[in-house]
């Protein structure tokens, strides 16, 4: 995505100051800063095709609900779902909030419309078993010239699913921050909160597995895991690996490494783990994005109703 902003003159300097503000003051994430930017410039886009020029913080201020509503369905044709529709209104609000805090504009149009509404996404949690194949399998898949990067993988994919990590948290580790046996690992989460995950000895056993075979010479501060020639592991590489993996076991598209970190959630909700605890450790800040994992139990009771009741059949 590129960084240049979209508007008239007093438009873009507003757009810079609200960007340094989210870095700055709110240290959002990258990923949501790009979300936001994109957003707003896909938005301020729409408006210059629709005013014939860039708008301006008073075309803004004078945007009225016809002019969202029909951003909103200019995404819906490009085939836009509602939960990036949702985000994609977010972010716009979030600006125009920060526009009238700060006393460049008023439009309480903006504020007072409606996200659309998202789709109902349940997360695919791996079965056990389908699980312990996935960290297992990952060192068949290693080219003969690197095994290496197999043991990568295998340690990956066991710290994904033994500490509910997002693989954003595990990437970012650093050599010091390798787990050891009776410590927890203190990881920083979104919105840059700590957390303390304990972590389970075959944890441990892979990445000290996994370290002892890299050839590259690291110091305490470089990455963890890293990628062939050195440098932090690149998401889409770790991607790449779950997919060969996905394929040689024929497991479903949702087998993704975000799903170990859905199956570590899910896995512990069946073992009878309190939701508040499970929230803890994956760092959620809301209880109810945590509970989503109950929604799993309860759409699988529906399913083995209607299967199972003789008035069904």
């Amino acid at each position: 995505m590129t960084d240049l902003l979209i508007g008239a003159a007093d438009t873009v300097a507003a757009l810079a100051d609200w960007r340094r503000w989210l870095v700055d003051e709110k240290r959002v994430s990258p990923h949501t800063l790009r979300a936001y930017q994109h957003d707003v410039n896909d938005f301020c886009q729409f408006l210059t095709g629709y005013l014939g020029h860039p708008p301006r913080l008073m075309d803004l201020s004078a945007a009225a609900v016809v002019d969202f509503r029909g951003w909103l369905a200019h995404r819906a044709q490009q085939g836009n779902q509602g939960t990036t529709r949702a985000r994609a209104l977010a972010g716009v609000k979030n600006l125009f909030q920060w526009l009238d805090h700060t006393g460049r504009l008023h439009n309480a149009v903006v504020i007072g419309m409606r996200s659309p509404k998202k789709a109902k996404k349940l997360p695919r949690p791996l079965a056990a078993q389908s699980a312990f194949d996935v960290i297992d399998s990952a060192g068949d898949l290693a080219s003969l010239d690197h095994p290496w990067l197999g043991l990568r993988d295998q340690a990956l994919f066991a710290l994904l699913y033994g500490c509910g990590l997002r693989l954003g948290e595990a990437l970012s580790l650093r050599r010091q921050q390798a787990p050891v046996a009776d410590r927890p690992l203190i990881i920083q989460g979104k919105g840059k909160k700590q957390r303390a995950v304990p972590v389970l000895p075959v944890v441990v056993e892979r990445i000290a597995a996994y370290l002892a075979a890299c050839p590259l010479v690291t110091g305490p501060d470089d990455p963890l895991f890293l990628g062939l020639r050195g440098g932090v592991l690149n998401p889409d590489v770790a991607r790449q690996s779950m997919r060969r993996v996905r394929h040689l076991l024929m497991l479903p598209e949702t087998a993704t490494p975000h799903a170990l970190r859905h199956s570590f959630a899910s896995h512990l909700l069946n073992a009878g783990v309190d939701l508040r605890a499970i929230q803890e450790l994956l760092g959620h800040a809301s209880l109810s994005t945590t509970q989503r994992y109950t929604d799993i139990e309860t759409e699988k009771l529906r399913e083995i109703h209607q299967m199972a009741h003789p008035r069904n059949r």
